[in-house]
């Protein structure tokens, strides 16, 4: 009985894949080097950008990675969105894609929640609570999926089939969820990564004044919220001028005071950023088919300016991989969270996550919510659910004050991310094939 096990075990080893018959499956090997080669591309080209970066190089120091991802976020990203995202997207296809969306929210909820049990078994250090939820809950599910799509699809023996279809449809499934991931990301982890009571993450450092603290004097000193109190009158005496003037002229007011009311209170300036734009106008221009006839198609008039979307959009990958790479010279710096916080999330974040990822969507497929026999659909579902923390969730613990204990986690979790998703695609590769 074990014998034949071992048996059977080998000559699955040995199988190419080839005479699979009616199962169709791929073999053991095949599935590993599937799985692994996209993921030690990766680790490849952030290796360079590690030296390009490191001392004896020092060809990208920490003002050269700060521009090259300005430089993707601002212009490569969104040419490589609007490129795929437009020639793939029509409006039957967007209303199939629904849960897209959802699955992102999805993620972030059950991830918070798996975050929020983590956190309570750990306790990390006091004010790192919700900041442990967040660094669970939040993956990437824009650069680093696209990243490792790229890599899978660039291999002519992919299980997806054509190369170019299957890059095509695999960026523009994973743009068309990076809307919700920047609305989450810029209300929910910005409100969540709010400083404590206290003005500070440093609360060791008892130097710092508080607000309206009194100076020796008696005197107290004023803080930068107190200071615009004359705004109140300004807006008085502008109001006393637009009552003086036609009452279409104080409706057009109004208007203005409460579209700048709107824009500070829901942050969209946050929210509307170039990735985000990039993704909208796809999907607006897309949608129209004598919009998508006139930009997108390859004998289109204006098809000259998605072809240079296209090449811009191609570099997008090695730079921001040479960035990532480079970031990770300066290692997990002085973090506060300590070896035990840190290991929760790094578990929490890639091994905890991903199952209730992989129960949720194929729950979905059961219940018929996801297009019938697209492979890739479900693939990039199922990654939404297994890649480490999100980079941009650090640039928003960078503005509010957390942003080197979000250098460390980003470090350790990267590092072993590299591992992690080549174990859960090996698992999704065995399940969708």
């Amino acid at each position: 009985m074990g014998t034949g096990g071992v048996g059977r075990f080998l000559m699955m080893l040995q199988n190419e894949g080839a005479g699979g018959g009616s199962g169709g499956g791929e073999s053991l090997l095949d599935s590993i080097k599937i799985a692994v080669l996209p993921i030690a591309k990766v680790f490849t080209m952030c290796f360079l950008g590690f030296l390009m970066a490191s001392k004896y190089v020092n060809i990208l120091p920490a003002s050269g990675r700060k521009l090259l991802n300005g430089l993707v976020f601002t212009l490569l990203l969104p040419c490589l969105i609007f490129s795929q995202l437009g020639q793939a997207v029509t409006l039957e296809k967007m209303l199939a894609w629904w849960f897209i969306p959802v699955n992102v929210v999805l993620s972030s909820i059950s991830g918070s929640i798996i975050g929020f049990i983590v956190a309570s078994i750990v306790r990390p250090p006091y004010p790192f609570f919700k900041f442990t939820i967040v660094h669970i809950g939040i993956g990437n599910i824009g650069n680093v999926p696209l990243v490792l799509i790229a890599a899978l699809c660039r291999d002519t023996s992919n299980p997806f089939g054509d190369s170019e279809k299957c890059s095509t449809d695999g960026t523009a499934y994973i743009s068309f969820g990076q809307w919700v991931g920047a609305i989450i990301l810029y209300t929910y982890v910005f409100n969540m990564l709010a400083p404590p009571p206290e003005g500070t993450f440093d609360i060791d450092n008892e130097t710092l004044p508080l607000k309206g603290a009194p100076k020796n004097d008696g005197s107290t000193e004023q803080s930068p919220q107190t200071t615009p109190l004359l705004a109140p009158k300004e807006e008085v005496t502008q109001k006393e001028e637009v009552i003086s003037t036609e009452s279409n002229a104080s409706r057009s007011w109004k208007i203005k005071d409460i579209w700048a009311f709107l824009y500070e209170k829901l942050k969209l300036k946050q929210i509307i950023q170039p990735p985000i734009i990039a993704s909208i106008l796809a999907m607006g221009l897309g949608a129209v088919p004598f919009l998508k006839k006139l930009i997108f198609t390859p004998d289109a008039p204006l098809f000259f300016f998605t072809d240079s979307c296209m090449i811009l959009g191609e570099a997008m990958i090695p730079c921001i991989l040479l960035a990532l790479g480079g970031n990770l010279v300066d290692g997990p710096g002085s973090s506060k969270l300590g070896f035990r916080t840190t290991a929760a999330i790094i578990f929490g974040r890639l091994v905890l996550v991903p199952p209730a990822g992989l129960a949720i969507v194929m729950t979905a497929d059961k219940l018929g919510f996801l297009p019938p026999d697209d492979k890739m659909f479900r693939f990039v579902l199922l990654i939404q659910h297994s890649m480490p923390t999100s980079v941009l969730s650090g640039a928003v613990a960078n503005l509010r004050g957390c942003g080197r204990e979000a250098a460390a986690v980003l470090f350790w979790v990267h590092i072993f991310a590299v591992f992690s998703m080549a174990a859960w695609t090996i698992l999704y590769i065995n399940i969708l094939f």
